[in-house]
């Protein structure tokens, strides 16, 4: 079991920035993926980023690569994703998410992913 809980969401202007917060409660550590997801009403969920921690690699999406980015410090168990010229259309709930099974071409795949935080409101106008 692992317990993931966001923070650092708020209202920003277009063009600003955020930097959102994944605290990690993990006992076992092994290799595995955390990412960063968000959803819009009405919409799917989608991937914004991920991280490997077994090869330290990282994924951004198209979408947001150039603005987004995605780290983690392991002594301290948080996971980042600063968010920097930020438009309305990020404006989403962005979620956290670990798994032990995502393969690195399935990053994007929301159900490789087991744990999931509560969500951090992102709104950008």
């Amino acid at each position: 079991h692992v317990q993931l809980v966001e923070s650092g969401g708020g209202s920003v202007q277009a063009g600003g920035s955020l930097r959102l917060s994944c605290e990690i409660s993990l006992y076992i550590y092994s290799s595995y993926c955390m990412g960063w997801f968000r959803q819009a009403p009405g919409k799917e969920r989608e991937a914004v980023a991920a991280h490997y921690t077994g090869t330290a690699t990282k994924y951004v999406a198209d979408s947001v690569k150039g603005r987004f980015d995605i780290s983690q410090d392991n002594a301290k168990n948080v996971l980042y994703l600063e968010m920097n010229n930020l438009q309305p259309e990020d404006t989403a709930m962005y979620y956290c998410a670990a798994g032990w099974r995502v393969t690195r071409t399935a990053w994007r795949n929301v159900d490789d992913y087991t744990n999931w935080g509560q969500g951090t409101q992102v709104t950008v106008s």
